[in-house]
């Protein structure tokens, strides 16, 4: 276990208390409450977000009740740096019980944002690790976490990190806005270069349909959304997915993702890997067992057919070899007659997730079946157009990736001039 030398410290419980006040449902006022998960805080950010749920559908986690300024810290891989300080917005939520509360600051000298950012170092992180126990998803106990030591540095010191570290965070968040707005801006510059105009519908409690214009189902948001869709004008000829395979879609695999090297290791592309832009995350793993069958080639779509249905992504030989899960479906689309990559930029847009609204089945979740997929029509302008779109927004992705690497950048320099400071002062020394 490592221990700490030199210059003020001292362990967590000494300085902050746990928070343990328990929610009880028969008491919340609405039929609905604002849960955060584990998953709903960003290990890159530290930004944590909230799902809203039905009171009857409370999870058996969702226990205990966090308010504004307190910090939250994940229990299960607790290195990977899960931590997020309350706000305005998240107070009153509910948090899982994967998480340790920290509430009342016992040293009235410590800066409590100083301490929300020492907790995300990696001279933290590292003690948390070595507290945990378990295989693939170590876990570390309340009691071990009250155990981790924290650097007290003067106030003028612990004042001066908390401030440049907002900072940091803020220009980080300023770039990634900028980003986002760029990625937004792909959905629309596509219909626009493909002639189309989506219109302001009307919610209308009737609606007439034609027996011609039924195929095998019939509900109103179906029908009145796919009416819409085959409406829309455009002077490219509407072709549905199915004419562009060169082959059969293909389910991924069932296997069960564990941690992997990302230098020697195939990785296990799975639905929660993919962001709303077809963005691969962080969460890198690989799988039990790797079968030929499933190794992604270059272009080749994925369609997420559960869970968030209808989100997509694009497999470029630059990523490593990597297979993908069950819940994917594997689209080989023919060369000769449509980019892949033009079908995968076409998924941003308002009229694809129209369509995703229309089709999908929602039961326990929302599903999208196979034969589902490939009868989703796209314009289909000839393929230099095709070619032309696709330059244009690779262009615009480029630099939306120069954007989050700048991004990340800055932060990651702060942070490396915390430990520094941290160091050179001599208020944090790690010996065996």
């Amino acid at each position: 276990m490592a221990a700490l030398r030199r210059g003020p410290h001292e362990i967590l419980g000494n300085i902050v208390k746990l928070h343990h006040q328990k929610w009880n449902p028969d008491e919340n006022p609405e039929d609905t409450f604002r849960y955060i998960e584990i998953n709903s805080v960003s290990r890159e950010t530290g930004e944590a977000s909230f799902s809203k749920l039905p009171i009857k559908k409370a999870p058996s986690r969702a226990q205990l009740t966090v308010q504004k300024d307190d910090i939250i810290i994940s229990l299960t891989r607790p290195h990977h740096g899960s931590i997020a300080q309350i706000n305005e917005s998240l107070d009153g939520c509910i948090a899982s019980t994967g998480f340790a509360v920290l509430r009342e600051i016992k040293d009235p000298t410590l800066n409590r944002t100083y301490l929300y950012f020492v907790l995300r170092s990696q001279l933290c992180l590292q003690q948390m690790l070595q507290r945990s126990s378990g295989g693939n998803y170590p876990a570390i106990t309340t009691d071990q976490l009250m155990r981790i030591l924290i650097p007290i540095p003067q106030s003028s010191i612990q004042n001066h990190i908390a401030s440049f570290m907002q900072s940091a965070y803020a220009q980080k968040k300023q770039k990634k806005q900028e980003a986002d707005a760029l990625l937004d801006s792909i959905g629309d510059y596509v219909l626009q270069e493909l002639g189309i105009e989506m219109p302001v519908t009307e919610e209308k409690k009737r609606f007439v349909v034609y027996a011609g214009e039924i195929e095998g189902r019939f509900d109103p948001l179906y029908m009145s959304n796919i009416s819409h869709i085959r409406n829309l004008k455009t002077p490219y000829p509407l072709t549905r997915l199915r004419k562009l395979l060169i082959q059969k879609p293909q389910y991924g695999a069932n296997e069960r993702a564990i941690d992997g090297n990302p230098e020697t290791d195939v990785r296990y592309i799975r639905i929660t890997d993919i962001d709303d832009y077809g963005n691969l995350l962080e969460d890198w793993k690989t799988a039990e067992a790797i079968h030929s069958k499933y190794l992604l080639e270059e272009n080749d779509v994925l369609f997420a057919r559960s869970g968030s249905a209808g989100r997509t992504f694009i497999y470029k030989n630059e990523l490593g070899k990597a297979i993908f899960a069950g819940y994917l479906i594997r689209f080989k689309f023919d060369p000769s007659k449509v980019n892949p990559s033009f079908v995968f930029h076409y998924t941003l847009t308002t009229i694809y997730k129209l369509w995703i609204q229309s089709i999908q089945r929602t039961s326990v979740q929302a599903n999208i079946n196979s034969k589902e997929f490939q009868s989703l029509e796209i314009p289909l302008p000839p393929l230099d157009v095709q070619n032309r779109i696709v330059e244009e927004v690779n262009k615009r992705l480029a630099r939306v990736a120069e954007l989050r690497r700048e991004a990340n950048a800055i932060v990651e320099q702060v942070k490396e001039r915390v430990e520094r400071i941290l160091l050179t002062e001599s208020y944090l020394c790690f010996v065996q």
